[in-house]
């Protein structure tokens, strides 16, 4: 492992990535961290967010919802309560589940719905959308 850090992205389901990388960047609720081989070890509470990672001169996306993050000087482990690759993403799923979580919200006011709860559905609906977006090499959608 000449200066490469392992990254393993897991979730409830299964294990979404293991693979050694140049450096990984991701969203914690404090904003953006990046990690390289040798980092101080720390963890971290991950926020709904963009998880990018870079092998050489390829770099990979994944849309994290949420976790936890284990960083030794070797290895940075991400428990996720859900991840998905940018490639995976089934960006018309994406697009139904935003609309979905607007009218929600919409009716948030005069109905007894979850704000919070509709809010971070948009939100993963959103961030689905932009990684799967930016791993197209297009620019992310709104």
């Amino acid at each position: 492992m000449a200066n490469k850090i392992l990254l393993e992205v897991v979730t409830p389901d299964k294990l979404l990535i293991s693979k050694e990388v140049d450096v990984v960047v991701a969203t914690s609720v404090d904003g953006e961290f990046g990690v390289l081989y040798g980092h101080v070890p720390f963890l971290a509470s991950l926020d709904i967010g963009e998880l990018r990672f870079r092998d050489g001169d390829q770099t990979e996306y994944a849309a994290i919802a949420g976790g936890f993050a284990e960083v030794t000087g070797e290895k940075i482990t991400i428990l996720a309560e859900a991840a998905e690759l940018a490639r995976e993403i089934d960006v018309d799923r994406a697009k139904r589940a935003r609309e979905r979580a607007e009218q929600r919200l919409a009716r948030a006011q005069q109905e007894e719905i979850d704000y919070a709860r509709a809010e971070a559905a948009l939100k993963r609906a959103l961030l689905r959308m932009r990684v799967a977006e930016r791993a197209r090499g297009g620019t992310p959608a709104a």
